[in-house]
């Protein structure tokens, strides 16, 4: 990995974005996490929202991607969960079951992308993108 950094003219991971994926599906965890890392961006996979609030990486992490309903705590419970904590950090929300309300709760709570499985990569790319770029855009999908 260092020479990667050093070629990118970085030194050290904590100059790159921290893109954290939420997901009780292994396989979705697997695909997003390969598909961030081949942006060159750091990603860190959970199985669940709570292991994600335990994590250390909480609090370094520059965008969430989480799936709607896991068991426990959904992904829209722990974006509620964060807000209500002044933690602004942009969510990109993947479900298999879109549910108008649902859709209109992450949104209006401030979510930037809200896709439906199977979505192309394409698509949650520029999701991504908009969400680090940090200018409060949002894109519905």
């Amino acid at each position: 990995m260092a020479l990667w950094l050093r070629r990118l003219g970085k030194t050290t991971l904590s100059n790159f974005p921290v893109v954290s994926i939420i997901d009780d599906d292994a396989s979705i965890r697997t695909a997003t996490c390969n598909l961030v890392r081949s942006l060159e961006y750091v990603a860190y996979a959970f199985a669940s929202a709570e292991e994600f609030l335990r994590s250390s990486h909480l609090k370094e992490t520059s965008c969430v991607i989480a799936d709607v309903q896991m068991p426990s705590m959904s992904g829209i419970d722990l974006q509620d969960h964060l807000r209500a904590l002044g933690n602004r950090v942009p969510f990109i929300f993947i479900t298999a079951i879109a549910a108008e309300p649902i859709r209109e709760r992450a949104l209006s709570a401030g979510a930037i992308c809200f896709l439906t499985k199977p979505f192309d990569g394409e698509t949650l790319i520029r999701c991504v993108e908009t969400a680090l770029k940090g200018d409060g855009a949002q894109a519905g999908q």
